[in-house]
């Protein structure tokens, strides 16, 4: 049996990093995970091919020689899943499909033999049963979230890790919170599911033997959702790393709560994570209690996220305009919250109603849902009728993206981060040659043939962190780098 693999294209989005993949010398930004787990869940007999479209294109040398054609995708890669399948069709084989964007809009695929809805670990087998007896269903789901112990270690061997700027893999899922917006809840639940330490262990090490170094990205919900769990499972990670030579930086999802307990922020600065997501949403207090934002509300965020960088960890954050509650004063207000937090990559969107969100219903009833959300929140997509004049709203986006990544603001915010950031002890020092390399292709693309603008912020942000941050310049650079993807993917947006 020859299962082929596909992971569709990524458009350019907020996170897709395209515009830099030059200059760090890689294709994409993080592997297929999802797929790569389903691949170690088949019969090991099975000859196996994937194909990552964010990577290599898909040829049709590559779906005559399956037999059957798996495909896994979030929301955004919709239009690319779709031009799979219909390749697929066209050809006479047979697709099955998964991930977030089938689980929630499966009533709209078409072309599909069998459908995975839900998570795998359960489900799969049971397919791969009754795929072999000749009696397989078209709709294969289940209510029940599984054992994350029951996931295996993926197949890595499929990939070239050296494609990707970061390898990738799970310690838990689900979230204790329950946003109106998020569909988090829908797909893994409110109850965080954990490995045990030796299973984690074991996925690092199949991480290592691939010969990759440098990020990984721990793709939990919320990776403090259990904190005493999360602890004990660090303590496991701090004695790997060291064992291991520090072979990996981490960097993962949390909740702003992370910053109540300094010991576990100590724990993962040890541990080696160096960057952490954060949803901060909104400076409103009116729209963080709109949302069922209580983990945010009552308390001082600019602080918070001041206290996490203290600790050595990179904040990154979503940031939303378009709550039925945010006055016309938002955009400014959001323009000097995320001024003042110093979070270099801000990822600000209009609202959107994801698929079976608690938004999505809620609107639903009050007749204000116009069409189905592209998943992508900085597409300038409006899919509900806003409080806000829509156009107002558009307006007020885009000139917050346009203000918040001109090169002056962004030099400010980098130099209001480094003022707060304490960079732990690099113990790894073969990735200093990476962050050389890096540094020569920022200086080639951005100081000497870069925008006049750009090339004086440029200078000016290395020498100041030559000056008075030194032990951060790398993270510096780093940013720079970040800064000719963002200020790009800023001005598509402000021109749509």
């Amino acid at each position: 049996m020859n299962a082929l693999l596909v992971y569709p294209e990524y458009p350019e989005t907020f996170w897709s990093w395209k515009r830099i993949m030059k200059i760090i010398r890689r294709k994409a930004a993080f592997p297929p995970l999802g797929l790569l787990t389903v691949a170690a869940m088949m019969p090991e007999k099975w000859q196996k091919r994937l194909v990552d479209l964010n990577v290599r294109q898909l040829t049709d040398e590559d779906i005559k020689w399956a037999d059957y054609i798996f495909v896994s995708a979030m929301i955004t890669q919709k239009k690319s899943a779709k031009e799979i399948i219909a390749r697929c069709n066209r050809l006479g084989k047979k697709v099955i499909v998964g991930g977030p964007m089938f689980t929630t809009e499966c009533e709209e695929s078409e072309g599909v033999d069998h459908f995975i809805i839900g998570e795998v670990e359960d489900i799969f087998p049971v397919f791969l049963k009754d795929l072999q007896n000749g009696c397989a269903k078209k709709v294969y789901t289940s209510d029940v979230h599984p054992d994350v112990a029951k996931t295996p270690i993926p197949s890595w061997k499929l990939i070239n890790p050296k494609d990707y700027v970061s390898l990738a893999f799970q310690i838990s899922r689900g979230c204790p919170f329950d946003c109106e917006f998020c569909d988090i809840t829908v797909l893994n639940g409110r109850i965080p599911r954990i490995k045990c330490a030796e299973q984690i262990l074991r996925e690092l090490d199949a991480i290592r033997e691939t010969g990759f170094r440098g990020m990984v990205l721990v793709v939990d919900d919320n990776f403090i959702g259990n904190k005493a769990k999360v602890k004990a499972i660090l303590l496991s990670m701090i004695e790997w790393q060291k064992k291991n030579g520090y072979s990996f930086n981490f960097s993962t999802e949390a909740s702003i709560n992370l910053a109540d307990d300094e010991e576990l922020m100590k724990m993962m600065s040890e541990a080696g994570f160096t960057q952490v997501f954060l949803g901060l949403e909104t400076p409103s207090a009116a729209g963080l209690a709109e949302c069922g934002k209580k983990q945010n509300e009552n308390r001082d965020v600019v602080a918070c996220i001041k206290k996490i960088q203290n600790y050595g960890m990179h904040t990154a954050g979503g940031f939303i305009v378009g709550f039925d509650s945010d006055p016309e004063t938002i955009f400014d207000d959001q323009i000097n919250f995320i001024q003042q937090t110093g979070v270099i990559a801000a990822m600000v969107g209009l609202l959107g109603a994801l698929p079976k969100t608690k938004l999505y219903y809620r609107l639903l009833r009050e007749g204000r849902l116009l069409k189905t959300s592209t998943g992508n929140n900085t597409d300038c997509f409006l899919n509900f009728k806003s409080k806000m004049d829509s156009q107002v709203l558009m307006n007020g986006y885009k000139r917050v993206i346009k203000t918040i990544y001109s090169p002056k603001k962004y030099y400010e915010r980098i130099c209001n981060f480094l003022n707060e950031y304490n960079p732990r002890a690099r113990k790894d020092k073969r990735r200093d040659w990476t962050n050389y390399r890096a540094f020569l292709m920022s200086v080639w693309y951005i100081g000497i043939f870069g925008r006049w603008l750009d090339r004086w912020y440029y200078w000016k942000t290395l020498f100041t962190a030559l000056l008075k941050y030194p032990k951060a310049f790398p993270e510096a650079v780093a940013m720079q780098i970040w800064g000719l993807h963002l200020r790009e993917v800023a001005e598509a947006i402000s021109k749509t």
